[in-house]
């Protein structure tokens, strides 16, 4: 599998079939087939001659070189996929490990740090981008992704189209956000995509992790800020100001809540106000005499 036209190489049109009749997003199309090409040629040989043994030396090659345990997963994902699917061996798939991914709770922004880090945005296309995705808790791709007819203003919803795994949600619309799109869509005129780029393409997701990691340097934040960090803010600030879990888990998209209830962890003021069972007891402590 390498990088040549896909009618030269039959094995990676099948492959792409394989994950367009599965609605595999163009991302995931994209990390897949360079996954099993960078298989490929640390082998030298066609993929398809590989078996379970080279993908574990493989697997142990990515370690060894600092991968990391998220772009790990991905590679496993990518070679289940191709085997199990694409070459139909199915007894292979399964024997191919996940790594371990190391559980850290992620990084989040208090709300003065929010405004800070927005205001620090240059571009009004990029700033008002990065506030969207922090009022409604998107996703990078679900930002770019939005189009002008999304913006539900009578019902003040958001449709969020093609989200992770291909699912549509509807979440809020902020006031507030509502006449910062207006006053965008007076000065740049979006007509089709919200945040349109070059041609009729929307704005490439590494225009707005360019803007985080320039705003995250003029606003003086210690903190790795990304549009995810925006994500994880938005919905650490909902709990903290006692949205129910729940609420939370559909607006994110989160199938499972236990997704969803990591953000309990560094709610820092909802942990503040649970009460310590100690609060309940009467107790008199007399030092000894």
């Amino acid at each position: 599998m390498t990088d040549a036209p896909a009618a030269v190489n039959p094995l990676r049109r099948c492959m792409i079939d394989d994950m367009t009749l599965r609605n595999l997003s163009p991302a995931t199309q994209r990390s897949y087939l360079h996954a099993v090409t960078k298989f490929s040629r640390y082998f030298g040989r066609s993929p398809d001659r590989l078996g379970l043994e080279d993908v574990r030396a493989f697997q142990v090659y990515l370690v060894s070189q600092g991968i990391s345990w998220p772009a790990l997963n991905q590679t496993v994902c990518a070679l289940r996929f191709f085997y199990g699917v694409t070459l139909d061996r199915a007894e292979i798939p399964e024997r191919i490990a996940y790594a371990r991914t190391p559980r850290k709770l992620p990084a989040i922004l208090s709300a003065d740090e929010v405004v800070r880090f927005l205001e620090a945005v240059p571009s009004l296309k990029a700033r008002t981008a990065l506030t969207t995705a922090y009022a409604a808790g998107l996703r990078a791709s679900e930002t770019v992704s939005l189009k002008v007819a999304d913006i539900d203003s009578q019902r003040m919803v958001i449709q969020v189209r093609h989200g992770k795994g291909a699912k549509d949600r509807t979440v809020m619309l902020s006031p507030q956000l509502l006449g910062i799109l207006r006053t965008y869509w007076r000065l740049a005129r979006p007509r089709n995509w919200l945040f349109p780029g070059r041609g009729d393409k929307p704005i490439d997701v590494q225009v707005l992790y360019a803007a985080c990691r320039s705003a995250t340097k003029a606003a003086g934040l210690t903190k790795r800020v990304s549009v995810h960090t925006l994500r994880h803010s938005f919905a650490t600030h909902l709990l903290e100001s006692g949205v129910d879990i729940r609420i939370i888990q559909v607006l994110l998209g989160h199938t499972n809540l236990s997704t969803t209830a990591r953000y309990t962890q560094v709610a820092t003021t909802t942990i503040a106000r649970t009460e310590s069972p100690l609060d309940r007891l009467r107790l008199e402590v007399v030092p000894p005499a």
